[in-house]
């Protein structure tokens, strides 16, 4: 005789036996994280400027390698891209004011700030160069920094490199913004300053928002003033050059004095 409780265990055996294994499938591969990814990127990117140099970067990868220090985490090609379209080049980015910079979505008040500071810094290296010798004999070095100062700024300015006798620079100074066309300037208050920092030459500087540097009937005539002014006072104008996107005129290369 056979009892319930061995039957029970017979079946429950046998269904254990009978049963097929289950199969136990790998675990799914992690998918790598956003951070994970553009941490990545930005160690290839390093890479390449450290490998390659910074030349052969295009300029929306600088303003990256730039805006890592800004941004620790995240993907900021998108903004660095977005920066060159709106301002239509790395000068134009580093030439705009920081409220012009906080119209890019993404872009807070550090951001600006520190882009800003890329533009001082590359204005102040600008300005040794011509600081440390005579400004005319050093006129590409001069050229080089009348751009970054003025090709991208939105109004007017007119400013006057102040020279000593051996034509270097005594100072840098903007007598003067306006509008969008328009600096005032006064013959006066330029010979006053000159006379204050015992400047004996000077050079003229102003730009035109537009982007296009051609000299104006204004610009022309103004600029005869000064130098009459500069003549009664023995204070000789070397040239008077308008900066625009598009380049810079030179008044005495263009025979305009």
């Amino acid at each position: 005789m056979v009892s319930v409780s061995s039957l029970a265990i017979s079946d429950g055996a046998a269904d254990e036996q009978a049963a097929p294994a289950a199969k136990t499938l790998p675990p799914k591969p992690a998918r790598k994280s956003a951070h994970a990814h553009h941490l990545g990127h930005r160690e290839r990117l390093r890479e390449r400027a450290a490998k390659g140099g910074f030349v052969a970067l295009p300029d929306y990868e600088l303003i990256e390698l730039f805006l890592f220090r800004t941004f620790p985490r995240g993907d900021v090609k998108p903004l660095a891209k977005a920066l060159l379209t709106r301002f239509g080049s790395l000068d134009g980015v580093l030439g705009a004011t920081v409220e012009e910079l906080r119209t890019v979505q993404g872009v807070g008040e550090a951001a600006a700030m520190d882009l800003k500071l890329l533009h001082e810094v590359t204005l102040r290296a600008g300005r040794d160069k011509i600081a440390k010798r005579p400004v005319i004999s050093s006129w590409s070095a001069l050229l080089a920094y009348v751009r970054v100062a003025l090709a991208n700024e939105s109004r007017e300015q007119f400013r006057v490199l102040f020279l000593d006798k051996k034509n270097q620079l005594i100072a840098d100074e903007v007598l003067n913004r306006g509008t969008v066309d328009h600096a005032p300037v006064y013959p006066r208050e330029v010979m006053r300053r000159a006379l204050e920092l015992s400047s004996s030459n000077i050079i003229i500087l102003h730009n035109h928002p537009s982007g296009d540097p051609t000299p104006s009937r204004p610009d022309i005539d103004m600029t005869k003033q000064i130098v009459e002014a500069g003549k009664a006072l023995k204070i000789a104008v070397h040239d008077h050059l308008v900066v625009g996107r598009d380049g810079v005129a030179s008044f005495k290369a263009l025979g305009l004095m």
